[in-house]
């Protein structure tokens, strides 16, 4: 299905407006969204890029409709997967609870930006050139190995050669002032860290699209349906972000779900590439009769995966130790972090949640618990977070 130029700009205006609106009413003015707010705004953004599938299911047809949301639940899968460093790059740079929705929208629109603009070198380089799928194919396949090998506790580096490039080339100030991108010292105008954090989202955004774009062309090679769907994977990242912050390391088996959706993916890309093959030396030229897989079997596999890899993660006992350990151990250190929040709620909220999940923790088999990473240190930091909090309470 050929999509007018009338339908591209509505749809453009629309994705823009959605973003005017977020910057304007939630993020211009600087706060910590409350629990509710995060729900509400995140399944208004869900809910719009399903609106936006119904009406692509019924203009464009059934293959269509199956492709976009085939490709809008594999992005959104990968997004949440992204949602690990950006938390890691925020803990880094120690930026304030109530600055930290100004860094994702810019990193939420720094993503659409460079997105689209792989997106549409990904369409030139398929339309010139039949051999790219098996590029794109490899690319996923060896993305997927990645993600299966054996982590740590600091797997999720926030480490990244744009990262440290950044904190190389700005000097910066010592401080934020408040989500200032610069400020005035000692007379001169100078960068926030602010700044530097958005470098680093940026950069970041451009590493993620290598798998990203690779993974949708696998699902379409409709270019309004890889825009769009990448689009409104994205709008409500940031929502979802806050939303889910306490239940990330709950996911223990993202990792494996997401490198079996894009290894499936990534064979899909090999078959397509040999049926459409034109390379020399492979079959002397000729395209491969071999069996390709549609868009209803990609569309069922990608939910399968999805439904077993969250059922997995949620039902795991060892994965329920560890990940209550790890969300309290995070809640623990910010708490103890001066930096990490002025805003005295926002500090009440964390205690609360470390005393729920210690609270969890003490009810889980210790044998569990005895075997996650660095418990002894964690202990201590809990106990140095209920010091500092009874001081506090005696003042």
């Amino acid at each position: 299905m050929t999509v007018s130029p009338l339908i591209w700009t509505l749809t453009i205006a629309l994705i823009v407006a959605l973003l005017a609106y977020d910057f304007f009413f939630h993020v211009r003015k600087a706060h910590v969204p409350t629990l509710k707010e995060a729900a509400i705004w995140s399944a208004a953004y869900v809910g719009i890029a399903i609106l936006f599938g119904l009406a692509v299911l019924i203009f464009g047809g059934g293959t269509m409709g199956g492709e976009y949301f085939a490709g809008y639940l594999t992005e959104k899968a990968l997004s949440v997967d992204n949602l690990f460093v950006f938390l890691i790059i925020m803990a880094s740079f120690r930026v304030p609870r109530e600055d930290q929705q100004k860094v994702l929208l810019f990193g939420i629109i720094f993503a659409l930006i460079s997105r689209t603009g792989f997106i549409f070198l990904g369409a030139a380089l398929i339309n010139n050139f039949a051999w790219v799928f098996y590029f794109f194919g490899l690319i996923l396949l060896l993305t997927a190995g990645n993600m299966i090998k054996p982590e740590s506790e600091e797997s999720h580096s926030a480490d990244n050669v744009m990262i440290r490039i950044a904190r190389k080339v700005f000097k910066t100030t010592d401080y934020y002032d408040g989500d200032k991108l610069f400020t005035v010292e000692n007379g001169k105008k100078v960068m926030t860290p602010m700044l530097v954090v958005m470098v680093a989202i940026g950069g970041t955004d451009i590493l993620f699209a290598l798998d990203s774009v690779p993974a949708i062309y696998g699902l379409t090679q409709n270019v309004f349906i890889v825009f769009t769907a990448t689009a409104f994977s994205l709008l409500g990242l940031r929502q979802l972000y806050f939303l889910i912050d306490g239940m990330l390391d709950r996911l223990i088996y993202l990792s494996y779900g997401l490198a079996a959706i894009l290894a499936f993916i990534g064979v899909k890309l090999v078959l397509h590439a040999l049926h459409e093959n034109t390379v020399p030396f492979i079959n002397e030229g000729q395209p491969v009769p071999v069996v390709e897989i549609s868009t209803g079997l990609s569309l069922t596999v990608i939910i399968g995966l999805l439904l077993i890899t969250i059922f997995a993660s949620l039902y795991s006992q060892a994965g329920k130790a560890q990940t209550a350990v790890s969300r309290a151990r995070r809640h623990a250190e910010n708490y103890l972090d001066p930096d990490y929040t002025h805003d005295r709620a926002e500090r009440e909220r964390i205690y609360q949640a470390l005393l729920k999940d210690e609270k969890l923790i003490e009810t889980m088999e210790l044998k569990y618990r005895n075997k996650v990473k660095d418990i002894e240190k964690f202990r201590q930091r809990r106990r140095e977070a209920h010091r500092v909090h009874d001081e506090h309470a005696s003042r």
